[in-house]
């Protein structure tokens, strides 16, 4: 595997205040063709990480890196090696789902023919076929979800960066998005994933991170943490319940 690391954040220690951090000294890496379950409670500082990684946020202290580069060393290299999905879908209500997704290939310099093929494949796989020129304010909640993802994967960066995807989508959509994001790894992409349906991602991911009260209190594979926590055999979510309520 290439040593060097998709995504790292060493020493990030940040939040909304400086006089109260909700990020306390994370360090973590993703690796080329790596899911990275990101779990933990509500408050747990998921988001926070994630806005942190987009930019939107500015660390306190610490640094991070895609693809071996600052966002202040490189801006536009920095931001067109990933993709977000957000928790809330967030469109314009005048805009068509063709034209959202056209959008965002255009920004991302995607081909004309890549993106025929990707538009394509993506309206099939998330059955959205006859929605493609509906405005978006006409859309369901998990619809206008479905574009957002469909956005996200109309490029092709190193690292997608996705908050709890699964939220409004049905049983199918959700199946969907679990088996592209397996395409997505074979292709070599990184994606570092939140979610609390331990249960569904338990299977996808290679290595779980584990925050609680803005700390890393556990990562590895799902056999690493357990026998590191001295409970191995249990589910992902049967240990996160014992980390978190154990305090360990």
């Amino acid at each position: 595997m290439n040593q060097t690391p998709v995504l790292e954040i060493t020493g990030l220690s940040g939040g909304y205040s400086l006089n109260k951090p909700v990020l306390h000294d994370i360090a973590l890496q993703v690796q080329p063709g790596e899911m990275i379950g990101l779990i933990g409670l509500n408050g747990a500082g998921k988001s926070t990480i994630m806005k942190h990684i987009l930019g939107l946020m500015s660390p306190q202290k610490g640094d991070i890196t895609v693809l071996g580069k600052t966002r202040n060393e490189d801006p536009k290299g920095y931001h067109s090696a990933l993709s977000f999905v957000p928790e809330s879908p967030l469109l314009y209500e005048e805009m068509t789902v063709r034209e959202h997704i056209e959008f965002t290939a255009r920004a991302y310099g995607v081909d004309r023919n890549d993106y025929e093929t990707r538009s394509r494949h993506l309206s099939e796989l998330f059955n959205m076929d006859d929605k493609m020129d509906t405005l978006s304010s006409h859309l369901s909640k998990g619809m206008k979800q479905k574009v957002m993802i469909m956005c996200a994967f109309i490029a092709r960066p190193s690292l997608y960066v996705i908050d709890e995807p699964f939220l409004g989508l049905d049983p199918l959509g959700i199946r969907s998005l679990l088996d592209f994001m397996l395409e997505l790894k074979k292709s070599g992409a990184s994606i570092l994933l939140s979610s609390h349906i331990l249960s569904t991602i338990e299977n996808y991911c290679d290595r779980f991170i584990v925050l609680h009260h803005g700390k890393v209190i556990a990562e590895g594979t799902l056999a690493e943490i357990a026998a590191a926590s001295g409970q191995p055999g249990l589910s992902l979510e049967q240990l996160f319940y014992e980390l978190v309520q154990g305090g360990k």
